[in-house]
């Protein structure tokens, strides 16, 4: 029976126990490659969030789920010196990148939109498409029950109802203002807590979308001091209501998220083509967009099991 010293001595040298240096430098090494491949997956990440954010029929909600960071902004809306320790370095990149996405890569799309709207359109009904799966699975991880596809059916149909509305109900012009602003801003964040909301298209339909991103662009502190309190304070407020709901209630509210997603995929899918040399191209478009989701699908899960 070994005394309490050999017991020490003997824990001592098991922790004295060195590992060879080569070992040693080579997962040094797989972790600042994981770092890295993370970093720039965020980045790219928040730039297809910011720059999807801007696109008429394009949730950034849908977009936040879609790319698997929902869940984590909304912590940072209700809980944000909790979310921040815990995720700061996806936060950063995925705000720079997001950054990059509204102001840079944002000009981008709209210029393929001004080239061929159609085909800009299908390649994001491609990439949202690709990641339902994902989504759907998700959804179940914690079990799924009649109310779980009751509550995506419910949301599925409430969401066609609206965005149908929307796109080709009448509205009434408004005159672009401080007060328009605030709730181009509100609309904004919506969009940000509420998956399938698309604001650029009831803003649209307002008539004050192109003023609107005219203004943001231009630095007008007029335009976006008014748009910036009304997305974040709406952002802020709805966050910790969506939280709740999501830890109390994980397989309905997720399933509506999926129905969400249906929801605004489909009320986007383009209806008027010139020929069917139009039609085909849109469908290859879209399918680029669901083979660069399912990749970056994978990714993610290789990612994952090596973290």
């Amino acid at each position: 029976m070994k005394t309490d010293n050999q017991q020490i001595e003997t824990k001592e040298e098991m922790n004295n126990v060195t590992v060879p240096a080569g070992k040693s430098a080579e997962g040094e090494t797989k972790k600042e490659r994981l770092s890295l491949v993370t970093m720039i997956k965020n980045f790219i990440c928040g730039a297809a969030i910011g720059g999807g954010a801007i696109l008429p029929g394009i949730s950034g909600g849908v977009l936040c789920v879609v790319f698997g960071v929902y869940r984590s902004i909304m912590e940072l809306f209700s809980h944000p010196i909790r979310a921040i320790k815990k995720n700061w370095r996806m936060f950063l990149f995925v705000g720079i990148g997001w950054v990059f996405g509204f102001w840079i890569f944002a000009k981008v799309i709209e210029f393929l939109f001004a080239k061929s709207e159609m085909m800009a359109t299908w390649l994001f009904i491609g990439l949202i498409i690709g990641t339902i799966p994902a989504l759907y699975k998700e959804a179940g991880k914690h079990g799924r029950s009649k109310g779980s596809f009751v509550s995506m059916f419910v949301a599925f149909a409430v969401l066609t109802s609206i965005l149908t509305y929307v796109q080709y109900g009448e509205f009434v012009q408004v005159k672009p203002g401080f007060g328009w602003y605030v709730f181009s801003g509100v609309l904004w964040g919506l969009s940000i807590v509420v998956p399938g909301m698309t604001s650029s298209s009831i803003l649209m339909s307002l008539g004050i979308y192109q003023d609107l991103n005219s203004g943001i662009a231009a630095f007008d502190m007029g335009v976006i001091i008014p748009w910036v309190l009304g997305m974040f304070g709406t952002a802020v407020l709805l966050a910790r209501l969506v939280t709740y709901l999501f830890d109390k209630f994980y397989s309905l509210s997720f399933h509506a998220v999926v129905g969400i997603v249906l929801a605004s995929t489909i009320v986007i899918i383009p209806l008027e083509y010139n020929n069917i040399l139009q039609f085909l191209a849109g469908i290859l478009f879209g399918a680029a967009g669901f083979i660069i989701a399912y990749l970056s699908d994978k990714m993610d899960l290789k990612i994952k099991s090596e973290e």
